[in-house]
């Protein structure tokens, strides 16, 4: 018997698997083309049927993501803290939408007094527009503008924020167009580091945290590079003059050469900022290390005079004061602390802050017979009986710094502030005009006796009314202010502006309007009447010139990071400008 072909056999099986490839093979089957159709059409819908629901399933995550991240935002806008703890730790914010405000009020009275400060801004902003549009600051009585700084523009950007936290924003927006269009630094003028930084450095970052827009970090850090070389000196302490074209830094001649404490120590919150802004360390490095240096020889009490040697880096034989010149170096101590989170890091800015305010209190004195508490200035170991409107911002000060010390001690500090901010406030109500003399003398059996007795215009009591409001609740504070404004409405408005006053017993005119009574007056009023979360002191610091800063985590020292991502003379402390007179 033969055996099959094997070779055969497997070419016979070859074929009969490939026939079912042929198509010829089907069309004489027409039962299993059917079967095959529906086979392919069935597997074609499951796998298209699968795709759907994939991308379906995609797009309902994305869309319950972007609304999870709403309510995130709405959330952080509804909660704020009557005490200042600041716990931010988010370097990305988007632009804040200050609209959303009026909805947040709930008093009547404050709402209706927050539009009367509205309507004042914008009384002093159109006067600036028509009359002095592009100019440092206004004369309201000649319809005209000044160059009080070199011709930066100071009331515009001095005004940003304020604008743009009123909700302004046609204004906001044409002096966005100036900033972006006109704003030139290249000047042959010898600037004060100090006015330029607070007012314009604080101004330009204040309006881009609140705004996101680029061009004012752009210029922000034009300027501040003009800037940094006065801090080219043997100590690291600045000179406090510099031109903008050139670079040539010195110091006024009626210092004798030394720098004035103010001046040299009130530049951090912006310089530091301006680094966590463009992660470029050089900023803050250069103002940080005057503090190192002013900490080697810091005295026990906390107090230092106002001239500093910038070549040794040590105190010189001169006045002690929380007022001209003094203020706010004080004051930056504290919210360099604040700022930087209240972390290990800044932790000696908050210890030399401390021991200052022991100092503080070795001038504290009460007049009599109606016990006025006021903060006395030293030259030696002699006490002055005197005190500066200037520093009225000390009570804020102080009531802002009180929550960061145990129970007792800040009850103590806390009470301080509002007995400080009781006289500041009879700075005012002692007056024919209800509006401050510059400065006042304490004799005694007469409380208190105005001394230089102009007024241009200054914030200082009215900002630290906003944060012993902001701080207790205290609906007296708002009175306060309210009685203040409507002082400001009676004596020093007039048809193109406001103007400051001569002289407070009678009422006589100038002829100025400071940039500051736009930047810090009417923005602290207009925040006294607004609900706490508006700019609230959990995620913003205030600059000296009232410009709000948002706060975001530092810059380590030789730590490499990308650039944050914010969308969102008495010459010191705006010493005010008297070409009007």
């Amino acid at each position: 018997m033969c055996k099959p072909d094997l070779v055969s056999l497997h070419q016979s099986s070859s074929s009969i698997r490939w026939r079912y490839l042929n198509p010829a093979y089907y069309l004489k089957r027409p039962k299993r083309l059917a079967l095959l159709f529906v086979a392919f059409v069935s597997i074609s819908f499951f796998v298209w049927d699968r795709q759907t629901l994939v991308r379906e399933h995609e797009e309902e995550i994305l869309m319950l993501k972007e609304e999870v991240e709403r309510l995130q935002i709405e959330l952080g806008e509804l909660k704020h803290e009557d005490v200042v703890s600041v716990k931010k730790t988010n370097t990305t914010t988007t632009k804040i939408d200050m609209k959303k405000m009026d909805g947040l009020a709930t008093d009547p009275i404050e709402a209706q007094r927050r539009e009367k400060v509205k309507d004042a801004m914008l009384h002093a902003w159109t006067s600036y527009e028509k009359y002095a549009w592009g100019h440092d600051e206004l004369q309201p009585q000649s319809k005209n503008g000044v160059d009080s700084f070199g011709g930066l523009g100071a009331t515009l950007i001095d005004s940003l924020d304020t604008l743009y936290i009123m909700g302004l924003d046609e204004q906001f927006q044409r002096a966005r167009e100036w900033v972006a269009d006109s704003l030139d630094f290249n000047k042959n003028y010898d600037a004060s580091v100090f006015e330029t930084t607070i007012r314009v450095v604080g101004g330009l970052l204040s309006a881009y945290d609140l705004s996101g827009d680029s061009v004012f970090l752009e210029k922000a850090k034009d300027i501040a590079d003009r800037l940094l070389p006065a801090w080219n000196t043997p100590s690291g302490i600045p000179y406090n003059i510099i031109n903008l074209a050139h670079g040539n830094a010195h110091n006024p001649g009626w210092t004798g050469g030394d720098s004035i404490l103010a001046d040299s120590g009130t530049e951090q919150l912006e310089f530091i900022a301006l680094s966590q802004r463009t992660g470029d360390s050089k900023y803050q490095q250069k103002v940080e290390n005057v503090i190192t240096v002013l900490n080697k020889t810091f005295p026990d009490d906390g107090l230092l005079p106002i001239y500093i040697n910038p070549h040794r880096g040590t105190h010189s034989h001169s006045t002690i004061t929380f007022g001209a010149m003094g203020d706010s170096f004080y004051e930056y101590l504290l919210k360099v602390w604040i700022q930087g989170n209240k972390t290990a890091e800044v932790k000696h800015y908050r210890d030399m802050w401390e021991t200052s305010m022991k100092g503080l209190l070795s001038l504290v004195r009460k007049t009599a017979p109606s016990s006025f508490t006021y903060i006395s200035e030293k030259i030696g170991n002699s006490l002055i009986d005197k005190m500066d409107e200037l520093a009225c911002f000390a009570p804020g000060m102080i009531a802002l710094g009180s929550s960061g010390y145990g129970p007792d001690d800040s009850s103590k500090f806390l009470n301080l502030a509002e007995e400080l901010a009781w006289t500041c406030y009879n700075f005012y109500q002692s007056t024919p005009t209800k509006l401050a003399g510059e400065n006042y003398f304490f004799h005694s059996g007469q409380d208190m006796t105005v001394g230089t007795s102009w007024n241009i215009l200054r914030p200082e009591t009215v900002e630290s009314l906003f944060y012993l409001w902001r701080l207790t609740g205290n609906k007296t504070y708002q009175e306060w202010g309210w009685n203040i404004f409507q002082a400001f409405e009676k004596n020093s408005r007039v048809e193109s502006g406001y103007v400051g006053l001569k002289d407070v017993n009678t009422g006589v005119k100038d002829n100025m309007m400071q940039s500051f009574f736009l930047a810090e007056t009417l923005k602290y009023l207009y925040l006294l009447f607004s609900p706490p979360s508006v700019i609230s002191l959990d995620e913003w610091v205030f600059n000296t010139e009232a410009h709000p800063l948002k706060i975001v985590p530092r810059i380590v020292p030789g730590e490499e990071r990308k650039p944050s991502n914010i969308n969102v003379r008495a010459r010191t402390r705006k010493e005010g400008r008297f070409g009007g007179f």
